[in-house]
């Protein structure tokens, strides 16, 4: 057993110094790769950028055990999310790569000490934290565009009724806001400006966000322009939709909500209560306790 330990710790020491070694050394990368890493160096925190360097030189490695289809699956699934702290597609492999790692090596040194819960919680530690990161990410992204979209159109209306044209009354909005929704039209009119046509400039803004609001807008938006209707009254039409659907989708959980606060406290509150009232009259009423213990 003391030799098993010392093998683990002797490979623990060596895997620490290659680390080191790794992130003093001058890796060549592939061009996509650098670029990764420069971007992860400069828009995500110490920790991140360190376990990109770590891992991003086993990310290739990573990206051909996931095969072409989940590749393609994992980078919608990062463009959703909006590339949160510059996260890309080389960087969520080289992560899943150190988390991977960690999770699995730390439940070998677990099992050994006759843990095996805590062990199984370090496996899928290392095999969903990315995903949990991205999939909150997308959460929060869809939930900060959703509220801000209706008083986007709401002043975008007021500014192509004051006499700019819909591309120049994007831009100038656009300007005034920050967030993910801003980015979002700054990406699409990018887009108009390297010439390419507005639908399909909306249809790619409507395939980077999984949100029904943004559906409802760019469906309603080709909709009124086919059918020639006024781009303001769209506009404003588009918005008192999206707070109608924002209100039933609040009663829609208040609905929900009050079944599980409902089970939360005849579960819980309730019996708790009931305890605590019944050992206080006890102790109150000096009830002696010493027929029942013996």
């Amino acid at each position: 057993m003391a030799l098993l330990l010392a093998a683990l710790f002797a490979l623990s020491v060596g895997g620490i110094a290659y680390g080191l070694a790794l992130i003093r050394r001058d890796a060549r990368l592939p061009p996509d790769l650098a670029l990764a890493l420069e971007v992860g160096a400069t828009r995500t925190s110490a920790v991140g950028s360190l376990i990109d360097r770590l891992g991003m030189r086993y990310a290739p490695a990573v990206l051909r055990m996931m095969g072409p289809r989940r590749v393609d699956r994992i980078r919608r699934r990062i463009d959703l999310a909006g590339n949160p702290g510059g996260l890309t597609i080389d960087r969520y492999a080289a992560r899943r790569a150190v988390y991977g790692f960690l999770g699995f090596f730390g439940a070998l040194v677990l099992l050994l000490r006759g843990q095996p819960v805590v062990a199984a919680l370090l496996v899928a530690f290392g095999l969903l934290w990315v995903e949990v990161g991205i999939w909150s990410a997308v959460q929060q992204r869809k939930a900060a565009i959703e509220r801000t979209l209706p008083d986007f159109l709401d002043v975008l209306a007021v500014v192509v009724s004051a006499g700019l044209g819909f591309r120049q009354a994007l831009d100038r909005v656009a300007e005034r806001y920050e967030g993910p929704w801003a980015d979002e039209i700054r990406i699409t009119l990018r887009q108009m400006d390297m010439g390419v046509g507005r639908r399909q400039a909306f249809e790619e803004l409507r395939k980077r966000n999984d949100s029904e609001q943004v559906a409802m807008f760019v469906t309603a938006l080709q909709q009124g322009e086919e059918l020639g209707a006024p781009i303001v009254d769209t506009l404003i039409q588009i918005a008192n939709d999206m707070r109608r659907a924002d209100a039933q989708a609040a009663r829609r959980r208040a609905a929900r909500t009050i079944p599980r606060a409902t089970l939360t406290i005849t579960t819980f509150m309730l019996p708790g209560t009931l305890l605590l009232l019944v050992v206080g009259f006890a102790f109150g009423a000096d009830v002696d306790f010493g027929g029942l213990t013996g």
